[in-house]
Order: C-alpha cells, then sequence, then structure tokens
C-alpha cells in the first residue's frame, strides 16, 4: 500500500471519535485565552496517541511524533469560540451562555485530532516528524504571537511546511486552494478626536467634535473611492461614532472604531497612512485644541499562500479526491493570526478552505442567486456546519497536505 493507503486505513474507525470530539467541543466552547478545558482535553488525547506534548504560549498546546529521517510538517487548528448567543437548535448546542463556536475552530480541532490520531496509528506509512500544534486566541490575533513569544521556535523542531485550513460556508464535500493572497489582512483602529465642550444653545463658543468626527466619516470614503488603484482591494468600514451624552451638551471628544482590510501589504501601509492624513486635517480644519489619538489592536497579518506549496498539496488533494472536489478558492476578506507561525520560523505554508455547508442547500442557493441570504456565514449565530462529510474530508485534507511531504515511496 501507499503511505496514503496505509494512514488513511482507519479513517472510517476513526470518525466516531471524532464526531464525539467536534460535538463535546462544540457543547463547551471557550474564548479567547481562556482555553483550559480545550487544551487540557487535546493534552490528553495527543498524550494517547504517543506525541510529546508541550504547553507553549498559555493555552497553546503543541504534539510532536517523529518518525524516523525525513522532512518535519507542522499542521495548526485554532481553538478559540465566540461571545455569540447561539441560534442553531442542534443537539448538541452550546451549554455555555452567550459564547459559542460560531466559526468553525471546534471543525478545526476535532480534524486535526483525527490526523494526528492516523498518523500515529500508521507511522510505517511515513517517515519524518509531524508537529500538530493547536493554538489559541486566534479571534483577537493574539494566540500565534503568544506562542511565538512563549519560545515557540526553540521549543519544538523547525517545520519544512507549515498547513492550515478553515471551515467555511461553502459546501461540504469541498476544498478551495489557491496561491497567493487567501485571507486579508486586517487592522482595527480606534481614533480619538478633540473639541472644545459647551452648551448646546453656545456653539460658537465650542469645537464641535461631532461635526468633525462626521466629517472624518465622509471623507475617509474617498480613500477606497479615490485614493486606491482600480483592482486593488481595500476595505475602509467605520463600525462605530460615539460622542456625547445630553443633547443640549456639545461634548469635548469623540470616538470612531475603524475596521480595515486588505490584500497587499503596500495597499496596506497606504492606506492607514491615509487614515491617519486625513484625521489629522480634519482636525486642523475644524480647530481642534488637541492632536487625535491613534490606537491599533486586533491586528491580523495577511495571509499569502506559497505557491511552490500550494501547487504541491493542491496536487496531492486532486489526485487523492474525486473529480470536483477541490475547487480554486476566492480569495476571502476576513483575517487570520496563522501565518506569523511559519512566518517566524522562515518557512512556506498554505492554507486552504474547508466547506461546511449542507451541498444540496447550498447548491439550491446558488441556484437561486441566495447564498448571502441563505447560507449563514461564519460568526452567525446560525453557523452550523454539517457533521458530513466536513469531518471527514477535514481529517483527510490534513492527512493528505501532510503526506505530500512525509509519505513514503510505495
Amino acid at each position: 500500500m501507499s503511505g496514503y493507503e496505509t494512514v488513511l486505513a482507519g479513517l472510517e474507525a476513526e470518525l466516531g471519535l471524532v464526531r464525539d470530539l467536534y460535538t463535546t467541543l462544540h457543547r463547551h466552547p471557550e474564548l479567547s485565552l481562556e482555553e483550559q478545558q480545550t487544551s487540557r482535553l487535546v493534552e490528553e488525547k495527543l498524550t494517547s496517541f504517543g506525541y510529546d506534548v508541550t504547553r507553549i504560549g498559555g493555552t497553546g498546546v503543541v504534539g510532536v511524533l517523529t518518525n524516523g529521517e525525513g522532512p518535519t510538517v507542522l499542521a495548526r487548528a485554532d481553538m478559540d469560540a465566540l461571545p455569540v448567543t447561539e441560534a442553531t437548535g442542534l443537539p448538541y448546542s452550546s451549554e455555555v451562555e452567550g459564547v459559542m463556536h460560531a466559526c468553525g475552530h471546534d471543525v478545526h480541532v476535532s480534524t486535526l485530532l483525527g490526523a494526528a490520531k492516523l498518523m500515529a496509528d500508521g507511522r510505517e506509512g511515513w517517515s519524518g516528524t509531524y508537529v500538530a500544534l493547536f493554538q489559541p486566541a486566534e479571534e483577537i490575533g493574539a494566540g500565534s504571537q503568544a506562542m511565538v513569544d512563549d519560545g515557540l521556535v526553540t521549543k519544538v523542531p523547525r517545520p519544512d511546511v507549515a498547513l492550515a485550513q478553515h471551515v467555511m460556508p461553502i459546501a461540504a464535500g469541498t476544498l478551495a486552494t489557491t496561491a497567493g493572497p487567501v485571507l486579508s489582512a486586517g487592522d482595527s483602529l480606534k481614533i480619538t478626536v478633540y473639541g472644545k465642550g459647551a452648551h448646546g444653545s453656545m456653539p460658537h463658543m465650542a469645537v464641535d467634535p461631532v461635526v468633525l468626527a462626521s466629517s472624518i466619516v465622509l471623507r475617509l470614503q474617498t480613500i477606497v473611492a479615490r485614493e486606491t488603484k482600480p483592482g486593488d482591494f481595500a476595505v475602509v468600514t467605520v463600525g462605530a461614532l460615539n460622542a456625547g451624552t445630553k443633547s443640549n451638551i456639545i461634548p469635548d471628544r469623540a470616538t470612531l472604531l475603524l475596521n480595515i482590510r486588505t490584500y497587499d501589504n503596500q495597499v496596506r501601509s497606504a492606506v492607514l497612512a491615509a487614515i491617519e492624513r486625513i484625521v489629522r486635517g480634519e482636525c486642523v480644519t475644524a480647530g481642534s485644541p488637541q492632536e487625535p489619538d491613534f490606537e491599533y489592536y486586533d491586528q491580523f497579518p495577511l495571509t499569502s499562500n506559497d505557491a511552490a506549496v500550494t501547487d504541491k498539496v493542491t496536487a496531492a488533494f486532486t489526485q487523492h479526491f474525486d473529480a470536483g472536489t477541490v475547487l480554486q478558492a476566492t480569495p476571502q476578506t476576513a483575517s487570520e493570526d496563522f501565518s506569523r507561525i511559519p512566518d517566524a520560523f522562515g518557512v512556506p505554508y498554505t492554507f486552504w478552505l474547508l466547506g461546511g455547508h449542507d451541498p444540496e442547500k447550498y447548491r439550491a442557493a446558488v441556484e437561486r442567486g441566495t447564498v448571502s441570504q441563505d447560507v449563514p456565514g461564519n460568526h452567525s449565530p446560525f453557523f452550523a456546519p454539517v457533521l458530513d462529510p466536513t469531518l471527514s474530508l477535514g481529517v483527510q485534507a490534513q492527512v493528505v497536505a501532510a503526506l505530500s511531504y512525509l509519505s513514503r515511496k510505495p
């Protein structure tokens, strides 16, 4: 048998374990940096599979399985849930009030654990080192950096390649890959602008930060419309504008919360510079008595897949799975912090999409042109990947991708 056949021979027998892991995780979600129960479960399973297990970055867990000479492959899954109240009605719905696995990280953990079990049981089919990394706090963009800051690159073998997948609201039973940008860079920005407070009946004695902030909101729309080259991608969203407490009081400050997404680091730098320029300029125009404050947070790096790694993994997927399973991915405007891990090691990576929506319902929505209305997206309280074939395909994808580097010749 080939390495693929050897390792995947136990797939059907292990799918019950994977389903149990998934439903357990879904019932007991944990917020970013609070993944204690999840981490303990992961540690317990990896140890029972025969991995050398290390805690890194607080709740991060890494299992290492060395199996002779050969390359080292790192596969990553994120673990944290979201502050969302579940509305799926599933029999295994969240039992934690106000917290839900609304982004599929329970799929990621359970499928990587399933792959780790198959890799351990099928050691005669491959050679090298397999590193299964379970990362906390992806949702706030802090988990990968926490692991790096805690010495990740010195505590585990240096990989030759890094792999990751993410369940998305596309048809279950499909995978989607692409070279280059697959997820956008993301930046959140809090801006505070200052005015001069006064009575609402005496605007001539004030510098009105509400008017100032409103002017900024309108002017920011020109960054994408008039400063970004046609064909380049950028999103600048003002998600909140807060000022004042009472109708007859002109406040002394206003805050704006922005979200920025880009697929190119040069575009990203240009957009951020334009935001600061516009804000400063509007403050001068309004006669603001104080310089504005800029506070960047929840920043996510660009996820841009290495072409050679993506081609190799895509070829392995195409050879292993039935025709029509492997699709060309459309870059997503969502963001991830996975790439900080391979970047810290200085190694290439690929990140692919795993379909999770009921395939018949998805096809029907496509035919009606109602995908955005009828298919719940990530972070929705209705987000509910179907168990089959999502979990099976997710396990297989992790194994096939890893064995494209680790498999022995038949």
